[in-house]
């Protein structure tokens, strides 16, 4: 009996013995780059398999080796150009080949607009929704347009100094950085005084991170840190903020937020002060986020007898605008506490048409309060996943007009098949240059019964 149990013992084990992992060739080989796929990476073919080459571009014919193989596609590194586009450039970013910031500085800005707003509608003629307008792109400059960043901080061991910058490619090794082309100029000034700040704490070994994001009444300091400044180094930070005007946060844990020093951050949007924190999520563009708002309101073709329901409304970036345009809006979000923050932000500017209710868009919403309303236009902005869990309520709610705002090209195409399925009409398609030297494509789309 004890022999047949080691022999059944003995087949399991080499039934289930792990597959060897599959070697990857790594010899150079030349290949022709054909396209650009979604996210910026060139895509070339061998043997009928795509191969995804970061840094490479179409019409050109390039070295490559292998650095993944998978049954439907494969990866590779670009190591030599053999024959380049004529639409390559020099990167703008001395960073450029290791920071993971930016993707597509090797291409002029202009093809990577082409590309984008190419890219946009094939995926929606893939799902069969075409035969709209296309209208021009929003673009706006192509450098010194963030105003928000988050700095990586860590001690390295062998020098002792602070490693200050953005993650490497692929990699959480950190990118020494003093200077961000992409960067807005009141936040990139700010780089080299604020390392040699830090470097000289005491307590730099507890540093988490840096957030910097420019507000239209200053630029605002976020540090993140694990153990409490001692005196001497918290007074340092407060005389680095005063003298030169910085708004000082500090986070001791990652629900805690303490405002130090300075002004209580805001921007303007169509004439309405957005209060918010550093933890809130603004749009990074200043710029785009002012004419994607206009051209929003633009499509909705607003009246002062329309009702609007503003949903993923954040702090009230569309909420407000809406607001001052029509009879009333409802503004939906997940999150209580910037619910909390939209509604005080709509009593700030003297809004009292404008209410906010937090709720799980990815949940059935039907019974809440403020789905019996009759709403005659809707505005949607998800995230990435889109908007799945909410579409056939807002379908069922029948307004005359939708404006989805996409900052994933697929999610869109997925979510534009159930409208059309309930009889709505893309009538409109647009792309947003909101990040530019990267593969992130937004985008806006018009629905109308």
């Amino acid at each position: 009996m004890a022999l047949i149990l080691v022999n059944q013992a003995i087949i399991m084990a080499q039934f289930f013995k792990a597959k060897k992992k599959a070697s990857v060739n790594t010899k150079h080989q030349s290949v022709d780059v054909v396209r650009l796929d979604h996210n910026g990476a060139g895509i070339a073919f061998v043997d009928k398999k795509p191969v995804f080459i970061d840094g490479a571009l179409p019409e050109e014919k390039v070295i490559i080796q292998f650095t993944e193989q998978k049954k439907q596609y494969a990866r590779a590194k670009l190591i030599k150009l053999i024959q380049k586009s004529t639409k390559r450039q020099a990167p703008i970013c001395q960073h450029y080949h290791e920071c993971g910031g930016c993707n597509l500085q090797h291409l002029q800005h202009q093809e990577q607009i082409v590309a984008k707003d190419q890219k946009l509608q094939e995926l929606m003629q893939k799902q069969g929704v075409d035969h709209c307008e296309v209208v021009s792109p929003i673009i706006d400059n192509e450098q010194g347009y963030r105003r928000r960043a988050r700095i990586s901080l860590m001690v390295n061991k062998q020098t002792n100094q602070l490693d200050f910058g953005f993650r490497k490619k692929q990699s959480k090794a950190i990118v020494n950085v003093r200077h961000c082309p992409v960067l807005v100029q009141e936040l990139d000034q700010h780089l080299e005084s604020l390392f040699a700040l830090l470097n000289q704490l005491k307590g730099k070994k507890h540093l988490g991170h840096v957030e910097l994001v420019q507000a239209d009444n200053g630029s605002v300091l976020l540090i993140r840190h694990v153990a409490e400044f001692n005196e001497k180094d918290r007074q340092a930070l407060v005389n680095y903020c005063e003298e030169r005007n910085l708004i000082l946060y500090l986070m001791p844990e990652s629900d805690v937020l303490t405002h130090v020093c300075g002004e209580e951050p805001y921007y303007v949007i169509d004439g309405a002060k957005i209060y918010f924190t550093p933890k809130d999520f603004i749009q990074v563009n200043r710029h785009v986020n002012d004419k994607m708002v206009e051209q929003a309101l633009s499509w909705l073709n607003l009246n002062e007898t329309d009702s609007v329901l503003d949903l993923f409304c954040g702090l009230g970036n569309f909420s407000l605008p809406l607001a001052q345009k029509v009879k009333n809006v409802v503004g939906i979000e997940g999150v209580d506490e910037m619910v909390q923050r939209a509604q005080s932000n709509a009593k700030r500017n003297g809004l009292d048409n404008v209410t906010f209710y937090q709720a799980n868009l990815e949940e059935d919403i039907t019974e809440q309060v403020w789905a019996s309303t009759k709403f005659t236009k809707i505005l949607l902005d998800p995230a990435r996943a889109g908007a799945a869990g909410v579409m056939e309520t807002v379908a069922k709610l029948t307004p005359q007009t939708v404006v989805y705002v996409s900052c994933n090209p697929a999610t869109l195409a997925r979510d534009s098949q159930l409208l059309i399925q309930h009889g709505y009409k893309l009538t409109r398609l647009g792309m947003l240059d909101m990040f530019p030297h990267t593969g992130h494509l937004e985008s806006m789309a018009l629905f109308e019964r």
